[in-house]
């Protein structure tokens, strides 16, 4: 339950914890908060226990964890691999995949010799090839959606 809390935070606790209830009261309301506390998780125990009979013995292996959603996907989806999610998973390279669309958008051939598409003179200059300065005297772009 507190399996977050860092020593640091727990020091700042107690600090607050006798400037607000002074070091005389401290021990006995950290007694009655402990007591709060497990009077809730026996209260919470119990009502557990009693929907496990309500359900049945169908509902046995039941654990309130699993209405987590999160929980339940997990344990649905990834532990129980009938489907072969796995093989499929590990199947997609999505670097390459994302490499290779890249490549086409840009033009580029994808055969990973990037740098060899040296520019020469007898090469038309392609209009959408995106450059990082503009010519002398060259206008920027206009986009008239974006104004």
């Amino acid at each position: 339950m507190f399996g977050d809390i860092g020593a640091l935070e727990v020091l700042a606790i107690a600090i607050l914890g006798i400037l607000v209830f002074g070091p005389d009261k401290l021990p006995k309301v950290i007694k009655d908060v402990s007591q709060v506390i497990r009077k809730i998780r026996e209260f919470s125990d119990s009502a557990k226990e009693d929907i496990r009979k309500e359900l049945g013995p169908e509902f046995k292996d039941f654990e309130f964890e699993d209405l987590n959603p999160r929980t339940f996907v997990r344990k649905q989806l990834l532990d129980n691999d009938d489907l072969g999610l796995k093989e499929l998973r590990n199947g997609f390279d999505f670097k390459t995949e994302m490499a290779d669309i890249t490549d086409a958008v840009h033009g580029r051939d994808g055969s990973g010799s990037s740098g060899s598409s040296s520019s020469s003179s007898s090469e038309t200059p392609d209009p959408y090839r995106k450059r990082d300065r503009l010519e002398p005297g060259e206008p920027p772009p206009f986009d008239s959606d974006a104004t």
